[in-house]
């Protein structure tokens, strides 16, 4: 059982999605679920501050010992920060996918909408 905290949003492709203490800016990273399927993560490629991103669309992706997965922006907005410490430790998205682990933060033009609650995330992992 993967841990899917109640607080945040979600996407289908296991994307998650907190607010910061910025209004309209939100941080993005992977769920638990998806850290846990992926497998030991060895190398992260993220989108550049500055750039922009377009909801459902990729713009990133995570390497593991497995296989390589792309991540798909959960909104439409602007990058506008990046965890650098994912750069030489990728491993924090699975010791830490919450936290620690959290990939980029993104301003958006309005509160982002469309996004999945921990109870309808948790039922398409379950």
């Amino acid at each position: 059982m993967s841990n899917i905290p109640a607080d945040l949003h979600y996407t289908k492709e296991h994307e998650w999605v907190a607010p910061t203490s910025t209004p309209l800016r939100i941080r993005v990273g992977i769920t638990d679920y998806a850290q846990g399927a992926l497998g030991d993560i060895v190398y992260v490629q993220m989108p550049k501050i500055g750039e922009a991103v377009v909801a459902d669309k990729v713009c990133g992706e995570v390497e593991s010992t497995k296989s390589v997965s792309e991540i798909f922006a959960p909104v439409t907005g602007t990058v506008v920060g990046i965890n650098d410490a994912l750069v030489n430790a990728p491993e924090l998205i699975n010791s830490d996918p919450y936290g620690a682990g959290w990939l980029v933060e993104i301003e958006v033009p309005s509160e982002p909408a469309g996004l999945l609650s921990a109870a309808e995330y948790g039922a398409i992992t379950a």
